[in-house]
C-alpha cells in the first residue's frame, strides 16, 4: 500500500472546515521539501554524467546505471512506503528515510569507483522513493479540503519540477565547485527537512506487529521481478543477450519473481500492490500513459544532455540550462492546477498534453551535427506545457477511477508505472543507442568508395590542411561518427513521439472527473 494512498484513504481525518495552522504548513513544507529533493537527485546526475563517468571509470553504457539504479530502487520502494509508514509511524519513518537518504548522498559524493556509485545511487533510490508518496499522506491528513489544492500545487510543482531543474543544478555544481558537490547538497537540505518534521508532525508510537502481517512474497517478488527485469534490458545489448549466462539467469530471476509476486496477490490478506486493479479499463488506461508520461520525462532529461555533451560541445552547466527551460511552463501554470481540474475535461485535457509531449519530440527529428542548445528552446518550452496537463490529470484520474478503499494502491501504482517508465526508458537508450550507432556508421561508411574522385579530393584536400592523409582519414572518421550519432538521436526523438502517439486514443476510456471530490497530490 502506498503511503500517497493513506491520505486518499485517510481524507476524512483532515480537517473538513476552517485553516490549517502553522504547524501543519510546517509539515506540508517538510513533505514537499523532501518530494522535491528526491526527485531532483532522479536527474541531478544527468548533466554532470560525461565528468562523473571519466573520474570513476565508467563507460557510457555503464554509465547509465548511475540514474537507472536510483530509479529501480524507488520503484520497489514506493509500493512499500504506505506500510512502513504504519509499522513505524509517519514522522519516525520519515526521519528515518531522510537521515539514510544523506548518507548514502554522502557515500555518492565520495565514490571513487562504479559499485560505490551505483550501491549510494540504490539507497538514494530506496529512501527517496519513501519520501516521494509519503508527501501526499501530510497533504490529505494535515489540510482541510479548502485548502488541499493548495498542498496538490506545492506538491505538484516538486513532481514536475525536480527532474528537468535537476540538471541544471547538478552542471553548475559541476562546472563551478565539482561533481561532489552535486550529492553533499543533500546534507544541509535534510537538515533543515528533519527540523521541519520534528517541529510540523508528531510521534506516533510504532505498531511492530503488523511486520507479520506483511505481504513478503509480493515484496521480494517485486524487487526480484522488477530488479531482473531492468538489469537484463540494460546489459542484455552490452552483452549480446542469451549468449550471456548472466542474462539468462537474470531472465530467469525476473520470471520467477513475477510468479511469486503473482502468488502474494492471490494469498495474502492484503497484497503489497494490487494489480488486479489494472483490469479496470480506466485506470489501465491511466497506467499506460503514465508509463509513456515517464519515459518523456526521464528519457528527454538524459538524452537532451548527452547530445548536447557529444555533439555541440556543450558542458554540464550549459546543458542543464537547457533542460531546465522545460520546467517553466509547469512553474507558471501550477497555480492554475486547481481551477483547471475543476473546469476542463480530462478528456481534453490528457489528449492536449500527450499530443503536445509528442509535437515536442517530433521537432527534434530533423536535428543535425550543428544543431545547438538553441535547437531544443522551442520544443523543450512546448514539453513543459504537456507535461503539466498529462502529468496533473493522470494523477486524479488514476485516484478517482478506483474505490475510496483502493485509492491508495492506484497512488502507488500510478507512481511507480510513471517511474518505469522513466526506467525503460533510459534501459531502452542504451540499446537502441549501440544498435542505431553501429547501422548508421555501417551505412555511412558504405556509402564512401575510396575510388571515388570526390572523395579522393576531399581527403587530399584535408590531408594538406592537417598536415598528412593519417590526420585526414582521422578527422573524416570523427565527422562519420558525429554524423551518426545525430542520426542515432534523432531516431529516439522518433521513437518517442510515435510512442507517445500510439497512446492517446485511450484518452477515450477516461470518464470526467469529480470535481467535487477533493484534489488528489500529483507525484
Amino acid at each position: 500500500m502506498s503511503a500517497a494512498a493513506k491520505g486518499a484513504s485517510a481524507e476524512a481525518q483532515a480537517p473538513a472546515e476552517g485553516k490549517a495552522d502553522a504547524g501543519a504548513w510546517l509539515a506540508v513544507a517538510a513533505g514537499t521539501l523532501g518530494a522535491l529533493m528526491a526527485t531532483l537527485d532522479i536527474s541531478i546526475v544527468n548533466s554532470s554524467l560525461p565528468t562523473i563517468q571519466g573520474e570513476i571509470g565508467a563507460s557510457g553504457t555503464e554509465g547509465t546505471w548511475i540514474a537507472t539504479g536510483y530509479l529501480v530502487a524507488e520503484i520497489v520502494m514506493i509500493p512499500l512506503s504506505g506500510w512502513l509508514e504504519r509499522v513505524l509511524g509517519l514522522r519516525t519513518f520519515l526521519l528515518a528515510v531522510a537521515a539514510l537518504f544523506t548518507a548514502f548522498s554522502v557515500l555518492c559524493g565520495l565514490s571513487t569507483t562504479l559499485p560505490m556509485m551505483i550501491a549510494g545511487r540504490v539507497g538514494q533510490g530506496i529512501t527517496g522513493g519513501a519520501m516521494i508518496p509519503t508527501a501526499q499522506t501530510i497533504i490529505a491528513t494535515r489540510l482541510p479540503r479548502s485548502q488541499q489544492p493548495i498542498g496538490t500545487a506545492m506538491f505538484g510543482a516538486t513532481a514536475i519540477l525536480g527532474p528537468v531543474v535537476g540538471p541544471l543544478i547538478g552542471g553548475w555544481l559541476t562546472e563551478n565547485l565539482s561533481w561532489h558537490y552535486a550529492f553533499f547538497l543533500n546534507v544541509p537540505v535534510c537538515a533543515g527537512l528533519v527540523a521541519l518534521l520534528l517541529v510540523g508532525l508528531k510521534h506516533e508510537p510504532p505498531r511492530l506487529a503488523l511486520l507479520a502481517e506483511a505481504d513478503w512474497l509480493g515484496i521480494f517478488g517485486l524487487a526480484a521481478f522488477l530488479g531482473g527485469l531492468t538489469v537484463v534490458l540494460e546489459e542484455g545489448e552490452r552483452v549480446q543477450w542469451f549468449s550471456s549466462s548472466l542474462i539468462i539467469w537474470l531472465t530467469i530471476l525476473s520470471m520467477a519473481g513475477f510468479v511469486v509476486l503473482m502468488i502474494g496477490q492471490l494469498t495474502a490478506k492484503r497484497p503489497v500492490i494490487q494489480l488486479r486493479l489494472l483490469l479496470d479499463r480506466q485506470f489501465g488506461s491511466v497506467v499506460v500513459m503514465g508509463i509513456t508520461v515517464g519515459m518523456v520525462i526521464y528519457g528527454t532529461s538524459y538524452v537532451i544532455p548527452q547530445f548536447l555533451a557529444t555533439i555541440s560541445n556543450y558542458n554540464a552547466l550549459q546543458a542543464g540550462k537547457i533542460v531546465a527551460l522545460g520546467g517553466l511552463p509547469a512553474l507558471m501554470m501550477m497555480p492554475l492546477v486547481p481551477l483547471m481540474i475543476k473546469y476542463i475535461d480530462i478528456r481534453l485535457a490528457v489528449g492536449f498534453g500527450l499530443s503536445v509531449l509528442a509535437i515536442s519530440a517530433y521537432t527534434e527529428t530533423d536535428l543535425s551535427a550543428q544543431a545547438s542548445g538553441a535547437d531544443f528552446v522551442v520544443s523543450q518550452l512546448i514539453r513543459g506545457v504537456g507535461t503539466i496537463f498529462a502529468m496533473v490529470f493522470l494523477n486524479q484520474a488514476a485516484i478517482q477511477s478506483v474505490s475510496r478503499d483502493h485509492a491508495s494502491d492506484a497512488a502507488g501504482l500510478f507512481n511507480a508505472a510513471r517511474n518505469l517508465g522513466g526506467s525503460l526508458a533510459l534501459a531502452g537508450i542504451a540499446v537502441l543507442q549501440d544498435q542505431r550507432l553501429w547501422l548508421h556508421s555501417r551505412r555511412l561508411e558504405e556509402s564512401l568508395n575510396a575510388n571515388r574522385g570526390g572523395v579522393q579530393d576531399y581527403l587530399a584536400g584535408q590531408a594538406q590542411a592537417l598536415g598528412g592523409m593519417p590526420q585526414a582519414l582521422r578527422a573524416l572518421q570523427g565527422t562519420l561518427q558525429a554524423q551518426a550519432l545525430t542520426m542515432t538521436y534523432t531516431d529516439l526523438f522518433w521513437i518517442l513521439s510515435v510512442g507517445i502517439g500510439c497512446v492517446i486514443p485511450l484518452v477515450l476510456f477516461l470518464r470526467p472527473l469529480n470535481t467535487k471530490a477533493p484534489a488528489a497530490g500529483a507525484h
